[in-house]
């Protein structure tokens, strides 16, 4: 048995992954939950109605060149982060079915949080699973969550305490609702990077920091003063990402001042953002995913499953 899938039903999107442990290699069946223009997010409700509605769709293309008799175990996120009382109705229906296909299959379960999935899927799409075994400094930055983790390996996952957040707004709000403010679709990210690469203006930025958290609710007032001055859009959009780029360059330098030096990484949906990435890349040498695994996924969750099974069940 080598095949270890995973599910993940997250605010945005249905997640479905499988990865193969003789190959270490992945396969994922993944879709956008459907938001009418000019809206922001989906209320709860509707996050649980559409992932009823597409993950047996997604799931049955993931697994049909798959035998049942090859599968080994099964991973799911269950809640938003690894803490108590981190709770949404939206992630119920991707553990409900793992549970479903756990008895079926009489294979073992492993429930993971959102935030291990994003992070695991970074360290093994960056080639740093040697990170498993250490201490790392780990920022998990999207429409959900801005929040950095100083990351202890444990050898088949990690414990996450949080480090520093955002007192207001997230990055992915942010980036979203300036986007609309643009007439851009929601979501947000790549078509305001678009934009922001076309601008040749010079950029200078104030983030607002309060000790390692940070404050971006200003940015969308800052950003809509901006159009109403007749800024061009792709100015308002370099703004924008400059602003956020800082922002966690200044939370970066302060955790690094605070925790010691320690390895980098980033995830998350923002996190795919090339201007922040290349950035990073060259500053802290850090660790990120490849665009399709910085935003919502669960091929980390499957590769956490594999490692939960592989140290549980030692003969594997």
């Amino acid at each position: 048995m080598s095949f270890f899938l995973g599910i993940d039903t997250s605010n945005y999107t249905t997640s479905t992954a499988v990865f193969d442990s003789n190959t270490g290699k992945f396969f994922q069946q993944k879709k956008l939950l459907p938001v009418k223009p000019g809206e922001l997010g989906l209320r709860q409700s509707d996050a649980v109605f559409h992932h009823t509605a597409q993950l047996h769709l997604l799931f049955s293309e993931l697994v049909k060149d798959i035998d049942s008799k090859d599968i080994a175990a099964i991973g799911a996120s269950s809640r938003p982060r690894p803490v108590d009382g981190s709770y949404m109705p939206c992630f119920t229906v991707g553990e409900n079915t793992a549970k479903i296909l756990s008895s079926a299959l009489k294979v073992p379960l492993y429930t993971f949080s959102h935030q291990e999935g994003h992070i695991a899927a970074a360290l093994y799409d960056s080639k740093s699973e040697n990170l498993f075994t250490e201490k790392f400094l780990a920022f998990h930055v999207s429409g959900g969550t801005t929040e950095a983790v100083i990351s202890k390996g444990n050898g088949y996952g990690f414990s996450l305490d949080l480090a520093a957040k955002s007192l207001d707004l997230n990055a992915g709000q942010a980036i979203d609702r300036v986007g609309l403010m643009l007439g851009l679709r929601f979501p947000c990210g790549a078509e305001l990077e678009k934009l922001a690469l076309k601008n040749t203006k010079k950029i200078s930025v104030r983030p607002t920091l309060k000790e390692c958290d940070c404050c971006l609710s200003g940015l969308e007032n800052i950003c809509r003063r901006l159009l109403e001055n007749n800024e061009s859009k792709e100015y308002i959009a370099a703004y924008c990402i400059e602003y956020i780029r800082k922002t966690l360059s200044l939370m970066t330098d302060k955790l690094l001042l605070k925790y010691g030096t320690m390895p980098v990484l980033y995830a998350g949906g923002v996190m795919s953002d090339s201007i922040i990435q290349n950035s990073f890349k060259e500053k802290y040498n850090a660790a990120f995913a490849q665009p399709s695994l910085s935003s919502d996924n669960a091929v980390g969750i499957a590769y956490l499953a594999y490692r939960k099974y592989k140290n549980v069940h030692t003969e594997f």
